[in-house]
């Protein structure tokens, strides 16, 4: 029986993928070595079929987009979530003492009405303030989860720097939604943000059309039905402020994952992000205060 080559190729592994490919079609192949390369041979009578299968494996494979490497885990992600933690304990003190003889909560709660006028330090000082024990301690807990897993993937100074702009735009739509009267405070807007963020950046990050689509679309899902789980309930639980949050986190989270925005494993900028985020807090709270 004339065996006749439909494939040459310098590389073993290249030739035994094509006699896999030939088997699982039913057509019986042999591969050789010429001295200087490798080849596979097949039967005369099947080198058309042959031919053409090898044809479509050769333009699949081409045509299917690489999956993107594998999410690198920052090791110093818990800086941000220990940052986080101090800070909110640290503003729950001096509002609940009346540092400087002022009335914090009143200074900077989210009061629409207020904000409309040009208060617009309390988008941010807000997302600082508590109710009570129970309040700040769901949120530490939440934020410090949430955030620990935004440090990972963009690094802790990154990831906090974006998560407190996506909660202060997450406040600025609650305000512009809601009535002049309403009255908001607590981190919950910014750790809806994280989920938001987290869920949009890991989906971009894994479509590729190659990858089956509930691997894609899981990390939304999953922060979806969280939003769901932990966002929606509570007597005195301002939803829309969630939504807003997550809305803002989301669209940051598809804007980073679509243009690989890079997250950096040198300390510097780590660093100048995460002051900028502590400088913020500080000169929104300075803003505030100097209006007592």
């Amino acid at each position: 029986m004339a065996l006749v080559e439909v494939y040459r190729s310098y590389r073993r592994a290249d030739c035994d993928e094509r006699t896999l490919v030939l088997a699982a079609v039913g057509v019986a192949s042999e591969l050789v070595w010429l001295g200087d390369s490798f080849a596979v041979l097949v039967p005369e009578e099947s080198v058309i079929t042959a031919a053409t299968h090898l044809k479509d494996y050769d333009e699949e494979s081409f045509s299917r987009a690489p999956e993107p490497a594998p999410m690198r885990v920052h090791p110093h992600a818990w800086l941000g979530s220990v940052g986080y933690a101090v800070v909110l304990i640290s503003i729950a003190r001096c509002a609940a003492g009346g540092l400087l003889g002022a009335d914090w909560f009143s200074l900077g709660e989210l009061a629409p009405g207020l904000l409309r006028s040009g208060e617009l330090w309390r988008v941010v000082t807000a997302l600082t303030l508590h109710g009570d024990s129970g309040h700040l301690v769901t949120n530490i807990g939440f934020g410090v989860l949430f955030g620990y897993l935004a440090g990972q993937l963009l690094g802790p100074g990154i990831a906090w720097v974006s998560i407190l702009a996506a909660g202060a735009v997450g406040n600025l739509f609650d305000a512009l939604l809601m009535p002049a009267t309403h009255h908001a405070i607590g981190a919950s807007t910014a750790v809806f943000a994280t989920l938001g963020l987290l869920g949009a950046y890991s989906w971009r990050r894994r479509s590729t059309r190659s990858a089956r689509w509930p691997y894609r679309w899981a990390p939304l899902i999953a922060a979806v039905a969280l939003l769901a789980f932990i966002g929606a309930g509570g007597q005195h639980t301002d939803v829309l402020a969630h939504l807003t949050g997550f809305f803002a986190g989301t669209v940051l989270g598809v804007v980073y994952g679509s243009f690989s925005v890079p997250r950096s494993d040198r300390a510097l900028p780590q660093l100048l992000a995460g002051v900028s985020t502590l400088a913020a807090i500080v000169g929104a709270w300075a803003w505030a205060l100097i209006h007592a």
